[in-house]
């Protein structure tokens, strides 16, 4: 398996690399990409060194998977030209998210749905995977009418940048700014830019993905995204209403028996999920705080906190890719069929 990660040196990227190791993905090849002022600068892998390449060097190779985090204008311009040498494309920026000819996947849910045809597949945003997962398996159950959703996110999930600011604010030291205002003892209601309608780019990106990735345009979803100055994931206040009565014991059970969720929802011991105890470097996406909504019927409310740089990024992924090799929906061998 010959695989590439295409903005192998940014925050995601790193992160890339070290979930394929954890996982024993099986690559035989291995090529970093990056852009062209990061070609030849080095990065480990397996324990070897392996120096960057540029985007068409990656593509004239004809690999067999490319796990693109290198932004969207990249992934507009390139993955297109990957795909049409044989290359299966998995995609982390929001290039294609909404596209109607692109597969949305998170693995939990709708793996199934994809094809060897699927050249370009699209991961979806950090804040929606951590939810959907949680929310997939109530859906099938209860059947969800409404869902309000506020965050309260990592300053990872901007980048490097955003660390940094954070960082040298706490150090007392002046240095490149990532957001507008400072961030450091302070929350940004403000997440990827703002739209016509008052919402920002990130609010409405759990709009639609959610909508996408359960395969129900009927499920209504507002959300507030807040960026708060912590790292070790995001985490999220989700109510949610149901179109049937449900018990919170079987609702609990429902979560608990859901592959890749952890429940941790013991008040009276102060048990709840916390991004930098619980998620940090974890793929588990942990769910709290489950009770319900005393305004209204059939209406729950709960807390749910997830590593945005694994499961909501790389990890996520990772496990399309996955998926692909273990139901054999990559064109492998492509570059000796062509020579």
């Amino acid at each position: 398996m010959r695989i590439a990660v295409v903005g192998a040196t940014g925050l995601v990227g790193t992160k890339m690399r070290e979930v394929l190791e954890e996982r024993n993905f099986p690559v035989t090849e291995f090529y970093p990409v990056a852009s062209a002022k990061s070609v030849g600068k080095m990065v480990s892998f397996n324990g070897k060194e392996y120096p960057c390449i540029g985007m068409q060097e990656a593509i004239d190779k004809k690999l067999d998977i490319a796990i693109f985090s290198a932004g969207g204008g990249v992934s507009k311009e390139w993955a297109p030209k990957f795909a049409e040498v044989g290359t299966t494309v998995v995609d982390n920026s929001s290039a294609w998210r909404m596209d109607p000819s692109k597969k949305l996947v998170v693995p939990e849910i709708n793996a199934k749905t994809l094809t060897k045809t699927d050249k370009i597949i699209a991961n979806p945003n950090c804040s929606t995977i951590q939810m959907v997962v949680a929310l997939a398996p109530l859906h099938e159950k209860y059947g969800i009418k409404r869902v309000v959703v506020s965050t309260y996110q990592s300053v990872t999930g901007t980048g490097v940048k955003a660390v940094n600011q954070l960082e040298n604010e706490r150090k007392g030291v002046e240095g490149e700014m990532a957001y507008p205002y400072k961030i450091d003892m302070n929350a940004l209601p403000h997440i990827d830019i703002f739209m016509d309608n008052g919402y920002t780019k990130e609010e409405m990106k759990m709009v639609h993905e959610t909508k996408k990735i359960m395969g129900d345009d009927s499920i209504q979803v507002t959300a507030t995204a807040v960026r708060i100055p912590v790292m070790g994931g995001h985490s999220e206040s989700v109510n949610v209403e149901f179109e049937q009565e449900f018990e919170l014991i079987d609702l609990r059970s429902i979560l608990a028996k859901t592959n890749g969720i952890t429940v941790l929802d013991d008040p009276s011991k102060e048990v709840y999920p916390m991004p930098l105890i619980h998620a940090h470097n974890s793929d588990e996406v942990f769910v709290g705080r489950i009770r319900r909504d005393e305004t209204q019927s059939k209406t729950f409310n709960c807390w749910i906190v997830s590593d945005n740089l694994r499961k909501g990024a790389a990890t996520n992924a990772v496990q399309i890719a996955e998926y692909l090799v273990k139901h054999d929906l990559v064109d492998t061998g492509v570059m000796e069929a062509s020579l």
